[in-house]
């Protein structure tokens, strides 16, 4: 008995070899071949399989020869699609585009465009690196939601939008922050002040007041005798707009030593006022 089952296992992997070899072969004769129509059908067989690799290899050979066709339309989708699928989201975008200006009428125009402005999503990189792509992602995005507004992909691009803004904020806020702790205050107060304007909704508002308000501090602490108690006032300004704004802040034991350091720095020049 176990003969016999080891006699079938070996037939069914020669099977499977030959299938695939034969497989390869036909792909390998396509790849070769002047029949463009052979080609448009064993690379849509293979995109079905998953294979998209090979089927791009296919229908590159032959979008030259489709073009002002009428197969043409489909093939172009298809080739754009096996971009996608491969993650090559540079060509991927590009070639979405291209099938979305040449075929305006097409049903599949809101998807192409959507996959398009997807793929320069797909391009975004962590926050902490250069955020060029993510602002031209959150563009065409911007330019997708503008132009298919009751799209089925809309609330998805919306999602994708609200990602890259939080990314632009993260990276704003992680560049005011890092002015302050390398002790350059003021210009983590100009950051500060540029991330609470520009993003005036944003969940690390409190914190990017209070960091702005530490800096303001340390500015003022560190000063030269000149300039001390003019900033002394202005972060004793900030600690009070900080509280009305944020009374119950988990920074409020911080916020309070700030204000008590500020006041006992202050009597100084009171005194002096007094003599």
């Amino acid at each position: 008995m176990q003969t016999v089952f080891l006699f079938m296992n070996k037939y069914i992997y020669i099977i499977i070899l030959l299938v695939g070899l034969s497989s390869c072969s036909e792909y390998q004769k396509a790849l070769k071949s002047e029949d463009t129509a052979t080609k448009f059908k064993l690379g849509e067989d293979l995109y079905n399989e998953g294979k998209y690799d090979k089927a791009n290899k296919l229908f590159a050979q032959i979008v030259p020869n489709y073009r002002g066709k009428p197969q043409a339309e489909k093939l172009m989708y298809l080739y754009s699609q096996s971009f996608y699928k491969m993650n090559d989201y540079y060509i991927a975008g590009y070639q979405f585009e291209r099938f979305a200006s040449s075929y305006p009428k097409s049903e599949k125009l809101a998807e192409a465009s959507f996959l398009s402005a997807k793929s320069n999503y797909m391009l975004s990189p962590i926050y902490t690196k250069d955020q060029t792509e993510t602002k031209k992602a959150i563009e065409k995005l911007q330019e997708f939601i503008n132009a298919f507004p009751d799209s089925e992909y809309i609330a998805e691009a919306n999602k994708l939008v609200k990602e890259l803004d939080y990314k632009l904020e993260n990276k704003a806020y992680s560049i005011a922050k890092q002015y302050d702790q390398i002790s350059d205050y003021e210009a983590s107060i100009k950051s500060f002040d540029n991330f609470i304007f520009d993003f005036p909704g944003s969940t690390l508002r409190e914190d990017a007041l209070f960091y702005k308000l530490d800096a303001t501090y340390k500015l003022a602490i560190n000063s030269v005798e000149r300039k001390k108690q003019i900033r002394l006032n202005t972060a004793k300004t900030g600690v009070e707009t900080f509280n009305k704004a944020y009374p119950n802040s988990k920074h409020v034991e911080e916020v309070n030593a700030m204000f008590n350091k500020i006041q006992e720095e202050l009597k100084q020049y009171s005194n002096k006022a007094n003599i």
